[in-house]
């Protein structure tokens, strides 16, 4: 990140509430379950499949755990009651990881046995580097019992391409996640430079492609999508053989684009009261973003 923009960043804490809600409003399917059932709808009459998760990582308490999991059950009640297409997607440390690995793994079959009974799909989240490992070990002991289990993988870290030639090796091919990483780790860890990131990237999608792996391609990246419509072609794949991911209110004409292509889409719809920071983070991410929030402050204009 430019000089410029870590500076434009630091200076999120001075941005009032009410200035981030307006600018996240397009990236939140709203806080309640009924808000984000309707945003969810809306979703699927434009095309797109959807994904439901609830804000919130690294929780402290069993007790915070328990209340994810039951949320996440009213979400999965919610999405067959009104027949929409929707899966879930967790992070393992929303559902106890760093409390106990063995507490996690239980909320997670919860989940899964609760999908499964709805004929639904839990996507495992992958957080930071220190939750690698644990997480391909929750995965791996879920699919011995459940096969409406994923995991995602991130093409920045340098172990990805083990990690996916490990998950190949499963008795039958898994569901796979595949996005770029967003957590700052160290070069030690991840690759740095977008242009090795966008390659391996590529590079990995062709390996589980080539497994007969059932691929999330999960980029807004344009680059990355004529990439992957590349393999796709050459390989003549089915669209039942994969699927595009967005986020919701990112890059909306690429998702057009997309959809009206003939490939399937699928965009990740993050809802719930923990709304403040996960946009804090989504605009340290993207400070062209801050910078007009900060000159509405100093503005005339007002926000409501």
């Amino acid at each position: 990140m430019p000089l410029v923009d870590r500076a434009i960043a630091s200076l999120l804490p001075l941005v009032p509430k009410p200035f981030v809600r307006a600018v996240a409003r397009p990236y939140i399917a709203g806080e309640t379950v009924a808000e984000l059932v309707a945003a969810l709808t809306r979703l699927n009459h434009d095309g797109c499949m959807a994904a439901a998760g609830m804000l919130g990582e690294l929780v402290e308490s069993p007790d915070e755990a328990e209340a994810a999991v039951r949320g996440y059950q009213s979400v999965l009640e919610a999405i067959e009651r009104r027949n929409i297409e929707s899966n879930i997607h967790v992070k393992p440390t929303h559902l106890g990881l760093k409390i106990d690995e063995t507490f996690c793994f239980e909320n997670l079959r919860r989940l899964a046995e609760a999908a499964r009974e709805r004929d639904n799909f839990v996507r495992i989240d992958m957080e930071d580097a220190s939750c690698t490992t644990a997480t391909l070990a929750l995965h791996a002991r879920l699919r011995e019992e459940f096969d409406n289990v994923g995991i995602a993988i991130q093409a920045y870290l340098r172990r990805s391409l083990d990690d996916v030639r490990a998950l190949t090796t499963m008795p039958t091919p898994p569901n796979v996640r595949l996005c770029k990483g967003v957590y700052i780790e160290p070069r030690t860890v991840a690759y740095r430079q977008r242009e090795i990131i966008q390659d391996n990237f590529v590079w990995l999608l062709q390996e589980l492609l080539d497994a007969g792996c059932y691929v999330g391609i999960a980029t807004h990246d344009e680059h990355l999508v004529w990439r992957a419509a590349q393999i796709i072609d050459r390989m003549r794949l089915d669209p039942s053989r994969y699927e595009f991911q967005m986020l919701l209110g990112v890059q909306p004409s690429l998702r057009r684009i997309i959809l009206d292509a003939g490939h399937r889409l699928r965009v990740a719809a993050p809802f719930g009261p923990q709304w403040y920071p996960y946009s804090v983070r989504r605009l340290r991410k993207n400070p062209a973003i801050v910078k007009h929030v900060i000159q509405a402050m100093f503005s005339r204009e007002r926000w409501a």
